[in-house]
């Protein structure tokens, strides 16, 4: 009976550590899924998926290493479509975060909306950020169209729109956009399909 209570604890001492080594995996797995699943649900196909993504880490590293402190910028990428925003010291530092998104490879355009002024307060940031919440949730809200169609980003209280949308997705996205308490401004940077 001593060997089968030894031999009991072994196995149950190997299920627990097998356990705590699967339950590591549910996470991983879980956002890999949840990762395709906006793939999938998303007009680019996964191959550009992957590359806007590069693009932004890329951009934002080329920037961040040259320009430091000078610059406040946010990179957004969207079928190989580059938006910069945020702010910039000067207009020669303006143009040169441009000079140095241009050369990362699949970039198919940029659009450089930097603003020449001090860098935004936290305070500033954090209103963009709800102010972005709120978009995309009244995209789902509203649902006059899939809410991932549509890449949004604000800065400064000015909302940016992305994506490969028809007319009338696109017409529906800025008003929804509008209609929140708080924003200036609405810049379309869509693609149209139809």
């Amino acid at each position: 009976m001593h060997a089968l209570t030894k031999t009991s604890l072994s196995i149950i001492i190997l299920a627990i550590l097998i356990g705590t080594q699967l339950a590591a995996c549910v996470p991983v797995v879980l956002g890999g899924a949840a990762a395709g699943g906006a793939m999938a649900a998303d007009r680019r196909t996964s191959g550009i998926y992957i590359e806007d993504a590069a693009i932004e880490l890329k951009a934002g590293k080329a920037i961040a290493d040259s320009l430091k402190d000078s610059i406040h910028v946010n990179i957004t990428s969207f079928n190989r479509q580059v938006l910069i925003t945020g702010e910039v010291s000067n207009e020669a530092n303006k143009n040169k975060a441009e000079s140095l998104v241009k050369p990362i490879e699949n970039v198919a355009s940029i659009k450089n909306y930097l603003e020449i002024s001090p860098n935004s307060s936290i305070s500033s940031r954090t209103k963009d950020a709800y102010i972005t919440s709120k978009v995309k949730a009244n995209f789902i809200k509203e649902n006059k169209f899939a809410a991932n169609y549509v890449k949004v980003t604000t800065e400064n209280s000015t909302v940016y729109l992305l994506g490969l949308v028809t007319h009338k997705e696109g017409d529906d996205a800025v008003e929804i956009a509008r209609s929140i308490s708080g924003v200036k401004t609405v810049v379309k940077i869509f693609e149209y399909i139809d």
